[in-house]
């Protein structure tokens, strides 16, 4: 009797686990579906924000050289913000470093609606330290998603990038022309506000998978948000500081790029603002197919080594073209290999990033990605002006060239050299 009844209750856990496990995925992935809507929606306010920042900045005398310095002041804030935000994500959990986030972009709206003096946009730029949603979105998932398939749920994000954008510029252009800034603004703050709603109600306080590892290392850290030793303690594993080299100084002149095709556009393309706005919808086209349709291919079939090479080489190539494109159409048909470049490398260094780290420590390393990326806004105006200027389009271009084939030579013999290794 006894062994019928210690053989029942076997038989019954064995078939309850799995229907645990498969309810616990499926919380997950719906908990990833809602944080993809989440980055979507703050993209298009951020995007909605762009109609709005530059006609104000004209209203209020800014001439070319203050919109710059206000730029500038936006990658310096958020320079020293993203590390010690992922640092925050990781001590108090995914729902209230998103709170955090939408919270500081409900203020960032509302400062720039009653923004009537220059000296009130600068001001609006403040909360812009906390303004770190997309990163937020890509710690959850990064937590909730399984190592392997890590890259190919980040791409997604990229897809409620492209998305966003082309939602964003459209609503943006319609609302300002029609009701002007303020109202504009006021929109944004009130979207940001139902992006926050969202948060309160489907994020869970704490997304971190290995839950019982993160509290035991909670309580060994200091708890100080503002402790730089353990923020750069993550340099110290194996690969990080590599990849960081590589993400730096492979990203910087396709950053250069990003950074003065405004200038590019109006003075080089003469585009008009409706061409403009025609542009920036392709390129968010051309983003989402990349990132939904063909990185996720790719990472199930390559190792993030091979991707992080072709992306590097691609890159290299759009450089070349680049250099001597002399119209908008030619430019148009660079634009493909020149997204699919950039988004897969981004997502790859990201994730092999992530996969160097603990889990308890992703928050963190997401944080310092996302510096990466406002050290290019910080330093891409100046050098990039300063190049465009003296030199022309041409030697933006052949920059990106001649460093992304040094790299991608660099990159290609360590490969090489570490499989010989390993058939030795």
């Amino acid at each position: 009797m006894n062994r019928r009844t210690e053989t029942t209750e076997e038989t019954s856990r064995a078939s309850v686990s799995p229907q645990i496990n498969s309810a616990e995925q499926r919380k997950r992935t719906q908990i990833i579906y809602v944080v993809y809507l989440i980055g979507a929606l703050d993209i298009t306010w951020m995007f909605l924000q762009f109609s709005v920042t530059p006609y104000l900045a004209k209203k209020l005398g800014f001439d070319t050289l203050w919109f710059g310095y206000l730029q500038t002041t936006v990658g310096v804030i958020q320079l020293f913000g993203g590390p010690l935000f992922g640092r925050f994500a990781d001590l108090f959990g995914a729902r209230v470093a998103l709170s955090l986030a939408c919270s500081a972009t409900v203020v960032f709206f509302l400062l720039l609606a009653i923004a009537e003096h220059p000296a009130m946009l600068f001001i609006h730029k403040l909360p812009t330290v906390f303004m770190h949603v997309l990163s937020a979105c890509q710690m959850v998932v990064a937590d909730l998603s399984e190592p392997e398939h890590r890259a190919d749920a980040l791409s997604k994000l990229g897809l409620c990038f492209g998305f966003g954008m082309i939602a964003g510029s459209t609503l943006g252009g319609h609302l300002n022309t029609r009701y002007g800034e303020t109202f504009t603004a006021c929109f944004g703050a009130v979207g940001s506000a139902f992006s926050l709603l969202l948060v309160l109600k489907f994020i869970p306080k704490n997304t971190k998978v290995q839950a019982s590892r993160t509290n035991a290392d909670s309580e060994n850290k200091n708890k100080s948000v503002f402790n730089m030793g353990e923020i750069t303690r993550l340099m110290k594993f194996p690969g990080v500081v590599q990849t960081f080299v590589v993400k730096i100084v492979a990203g910087l002149p396709s950053g250069i790029f990003q950074v003065m095709f405004s200038i590019i556009a109006l003075e080089f393309f003469k585009l008009r603002p409706e061409q403009n706005g025609y542009l920036m919808a392709y390129f968010g086209i051309v983003q989402m197919v990349v990132q939904g349709g063909v990185i996720g291919r790719l990472t199930a079939r390559y190792s993030d080594n091979s991707l992080l090479l072709l992306s590097i080489g691609v890159s290299a190539l759009v450089g070349l073209c680049q250099a001597y494109m002399q119209n908008v159409f030619q430019f148009c048909l660079t634009v493909v290999p020149m997204m699919f470049s950039l988004s897969v490398f981004s997502v790859i260094t990201d994730s092999m990033l992530t996969k160097s780290v603990p889990s308890s420590d992703t928050g963190t390393m997401l944080g310092l990605c996302a510096s990466v990326q406002s050290l290019l806004r910080t330093v891409g105006p100046t050098v990039g002006g300063f190049l465009y200027v003296n030199y022309g389009i041409s030697c933006i271009g052949l920059i990106q060239f001649f460093v992304n084939f040094g790299v991608f030579v660099y990159l290609l013999q360590r490969h090489l050299k570490k499989t010989t290794e390993q058939t030795a």
